[in-house]
């Protein structure tokens, strides 16, 4: 992978050179972005988080399939190999087996063209899933804008910002489009330890889009919650469960404890391709456990005794009755939820 300095912001886009992607790891100190030149380039992106969110990641490794089709001198041979090691990746958000799905369905349908044009295929359809999920965020911001109310704070965690997809965003969409609905809005964005994406990149987007934000550490939230400042809380998913269970990052499930015991509305902002209706509950999630050293260390620095224990989950579940609703491009999701989000 090549890095390269640029001064336009875009979380990933196929070029010539290959699939460019910012380096979400070296913000907000440095806007850097990586070249992916083959599919296990962007696998390795995926996995260290060089970019990162459900809807993003799906776009990464629709883009990678592509790639490693480009490549490929035997299709039918390599693809099965692509897609695997895509898949790889990180367990837990379903966007990412989405996205993979769709692109070997296209195959299969298409197998018996000429390679070339396969290949052509294979690639517009990539392009087609980052130009689709944009538009996708952008009708969950009309939709969940009249939800947020005006002359409030709104408390979001982790980072379910434009960073997280391909543009605009799901969480920070409705946030977005609240704003330009006229809404005299804030934000008070968690910090989200381990890996800071509150902090390190929710922070910086509202910054550079001039939207008033706050950043507070992850135990702050139940303090203001009890205040009466938070109209609402607004998060992503990384994948939801038939009965509205939510997974999200780690600390998702406290925020959604503390807003429902505070009696304040806690949404979920997330695209159809979320939802996994295979699975009956939350319990069925996978949870990606990460390394430790992302718990002992901040920006590298050690912060905690050499050799402790360590235990880091990436993701928890939110049990659905502490979810308000979901919100998605088709429409907001309310309880019961295993009737509601089949009908969308």
């Amino acid at each position: 992978m090549i890095a390269k300095t640029e001064s336009t912001i875009e979380t990933i886009e196929w070029t010539r050179e290959g699939v460019v992607m910012i380096d979400q790891t070296r913000l907000p100190r440095e806007t850097a972005f990586v070249t992916c030149r083959n599919y296990r380039e962007v696998a390795d992106a995926i996995r260290n988080m060089i970019i990162r969110g459900a809807p993003a990641i799906g776009v990464a490794a629709a883009m990678g399939v592509a790639l490693g089709a480009l490549q490929s001198s035997d299709l039918d041979s390599d693809m099965p190999a692509i897609c695997e090691t895509l898949a790889r990746t990180r367990p837990t958000a379903v966007n990412l087996f989405w996205a993979i799905e769709r692109m070997k369905q296209l195959y299969a349908s298409i197998r018996t063209l000429a390679p070339e044009e396969i290949r052509e295929r294979l690639v517009a359809e990539s392009q087609k899933i980052r130009e689709e999920d944009i538009a996708i965020n952008e009708a969950i911001g009309r939709y969940g804008a009249p939800l947020v109310p005006d002359r409030k704070t709104v408390l979001t965690h982790c980072n379910a910002g434009a960073l997280a997809t391909a543009g605009f965003g799901t969480a920070l969409g409705v946030i977005r489009a609240a704003v330009q609905m006229g809404k005299e809005i804030d934000v008070f964005a968690d910090e989200t330890r381990p890996f800071l994406q509150g902090a390190r990149l929710t922070a910086w987007e509202l910054q550079r889009d001039g939207i008033a934000t706050t950043l507070i550490t992850d135990n702050m939230a139940g303090h203001f919650l009890k205040s009466g400042r938070i109209g609402c809380v607004v998060v992503g998913a990384d994948r939801i469960a038939a009965n509205g269970d939510v997974a999200n990052k780690i600390g998702t499930y406290s925020v959604a404890v503390l807003a429902k015991e505070n009696k304040v509305p806690f949404y979920v902002a997330a695209p159809i391709s979320t939802l996994d209706l295979t699975l009956a509950s939350g319990d069925e999630i996978p949870i990606e456990e990460r390394a430790a050293r992302e718990v002992t260390h901040v920006q590298g620095v050690p912060v905690a005794p050499e050799g402790i224990a360590v235990a880091n989950p990436a993701f928890d579940v939110t049990p659905n009755r502490y979810v308000s609703a979901i919100i998605t491009e088709r429409g907001v999701a309310r309880a019961p939820y295993g009737e509601s989000l089949r009908s969308l």
